[in-house]
């Protein structure tokens, strides 16, 4: 009978497991091609960004292709040009999804280039 009640356990726990884990709705911005593929950038996307921080601090070498600016102009939301504005903006939805703190935005601006240059004459 334990082992019974072990099996039904063990088969029954994934799919009560993948009902917790729904993929969150999220607002992608202009979105379009992106530099990488989409599962590859799910997977691997805070390593492009600490390689690119990296040698930015430590080079002087800045790359557009994976910066953090330039993810931002993709996918800053086209109603408040922020990825972190609202529950569904882009960043936000999968962090919090996935419980993990956003910390890029406590130095950097969460917005599109565009938006915070509005207004300073340039």
């Amino acid at each position: 009978m334990k082992r019974l009640a072990f099996l039904l356990l063990c088969l029954c726990f994934p799919l009560a497991w993948a009902g917790g884990t729904a993929a969150p709705k999220i607002d992608i911005g202009k979105g379009g091609q992106c530099v990488e593929e989409t599962q590859w950038m799910r997977k691997n996307h805070m390593n492009v960004l600490k390689h690119q921080r990296d040698e930015v601090v430590h080079k002087g070498t800045r790359e557009e292709k994976h910066s953090l600016k330039n993810c931002i102009e993709c996918h800053a939301s086209t109603k408040d040009n922020s990825v972190t504005a609202r529950a569904d903006s882009f960043c936000v939805a999968c962090h919090a999804n996935q419980a993990v703190k956003i910390d890029c935005f406590e130095c950097h601006s969460n917005k599109r280039k565009s938006a915070w240059m509005q207004g300073t004459g340039k």
